[in-house]
């Protein structure tokens, strides 16, 4: 296109961008009177497009010219926001906030960041108009997830890129920043599902529940409703579906974490983990009644995932299973991987699944480090199935064994004829 419909079309979004973020602004304060709006859906169209002209205009006045129009405007906004705090005591800055970056993202459209400018324009578009669910997350929220929060940064932004990057010890094993990545990356998947229990509450609805308990730990949940269960046998059909939806979510969280490590092993792994989860999400699904809230004191038995101990005993797991699963190999090839991953799973998926998964980028066939995590899974379901009949008794023994048991039996069945036999 020609200079002249170049400008025309970078003038056009930077006030679609103005008009868009006002228009949000604008249905926020449809309800003040005439004259008492500071800014909206006009305004914040004019001041977008004041940032694209005045960046068109900066190429020949320079950049000093942008400079001091920004200042302008702040200096404006800043005016208008004292006078509505003197009259309402608002002391909220979003909409000055909001303003100013309207005028960047013209600015920046003008430059010829299109794409750059009106993807931030609806991202605060979206951020802006989400205010009465941010601030619900908030308050659902204490000190102790905002620390966990803190704590995950810390190890992900500033431990995890001081760490070596190189293998120690006996057949280079043991890699600390691969360690720690493995260690982030499940505490963070963990944490999502603390997230969601602690924001959602154990009261509203068991699948959620299920669902997201099931990503942070379907163990704890396991034992937590076997207990209710021996205790309160009406409730078992809706504890059994929420222990099932935990362990169900299992299968995709294995899956998901091995292909992040080796994309290869999503096709070998796809139909395994499919049956494994349809076969208890189905029994889950029969005992769905409705969405109706658990007993009353019925509280989460999640523990925060991103405890600097948790972090490093998991840390040291991995590193064991790391270690050994390469000394197995060594000595007794495919036969000594998969007798490690049947005995990890006796307690643990995530480990076992991490560890093989970055093996067979290496040394490890990609069909053995597949079957090793389909055998961790079985022995991992029929672990859990073991301990809810036990702990839940009679009231949740056939409606959790059973389809846990089927779930083991079928993995092991798919993975023999999808992997061993491919």
């Amino acid at each position: 296109m020609s200079d002249e419909q170049q400008t025309f079309y970078y003038l056009s979004v930077a006030l679609a961008i103005g008009l868009l973020i006002g228009a949000e602004r604008g249905w926020q304060e449809r309800n003040a009177e005439e004259g008492k709006r500071v800014a909206g859906f006009r305004t914040h169209g004019l001041v977008g497009l004041l940032g694209g002209a005045s960046a068109l205009l900066a190429d020949s006045l320079g950049p000093l010219f942008l400079g001091l129009v920004f200042l302008g405007l702040t200096a404006l906004a800043t005016t208008a926001y004292a006078e509505t705090l003197r009259q309402d005591n608002d002391a909220g800055i979003t909409s000055l906030i909001a303003m100013l970056l309207t005028f960047v993202y013209g600015a920046l459209a003008a430059i010829g960041e299109v794409s750059v400018a009106a993807a931030s324009a609806v991202v605060t578009t979206l951020i802006l108009s989400a205010k009465p669910i941010l601030h619900g997350w908030l308050n659902a929220l204490g000190g102790q997830e905002l620390r966990a929060t803190i704590k995950l940064l810390l190890m992900s932004v500033v431990i995890l890129p001081i760490l070596p990057n190189q293998g120690y010890g006996p057949w280079q094993a043991l890699n600390p920043y691969a360690i720690w990545w493995m260690v982030v990356l499940i505490a963070g998947l963990s944490f999502v599902g603390y997230f969601a229990v602690r924001i959602a509450g154990m009261r509203r609805g068991m699948i959620l529940t299920g669902l997201f308990g099931g990503l942070a730990s379907s163990t704890a949940l396991t034992l937590h409703f076997a207990r209710l269960s021996r205790h309160a046998e009406s409730s078992a059909p809706l504890l059994s579906m929420g222990i099932l939806l935990a362990c169900g979510t299992m299968f995709p969280r294995m899956l998901l974490v091995a292909s992040l490590l080796n994309p290869a092993l999503f096709k070998l792994l796809l139909v395994p983990t499919g049956a494994m989860a349809l076969c208890v999400f189905g029994p889950a699904a029969w005992f769905w009644r409705s969405t109706a809230s658990v007993a009353a004191n019925v509280t989460s038995p999640l523990k925060n995932p991103l405890e600097i101990k948790t972090a490093l005993v998991f840390g040291l797991l991995l590193g064991l299973i790391m270690f050994f699963g390469k000394a197995l190999n060594h000595w007794f090839g495919e036969a000594g991987i998969l007798a490690l991953a049947a005995a990890s799973g006796v307690t643990d998926v995530d480990a076992i699944t991490l560890s093989l998964a970055r093996m067979s980028g290496n040394d490890l066939a990609l069909s053995v480090a597949a079957m090793g995590v389909v055998i961790a899974a079985s022995v991992n379901s029929l672990a859990k199935g073991c301990m809810a009949a036990v702990i839940g008794g009679s009231a949740i023994r056939l409606r959790v064994g059973l389809p846990l048991l089927g779930s083991a039996a079928l993995g092991l069945l798919t993975a023999w004829l999808w992997i061993w036999r491919a």
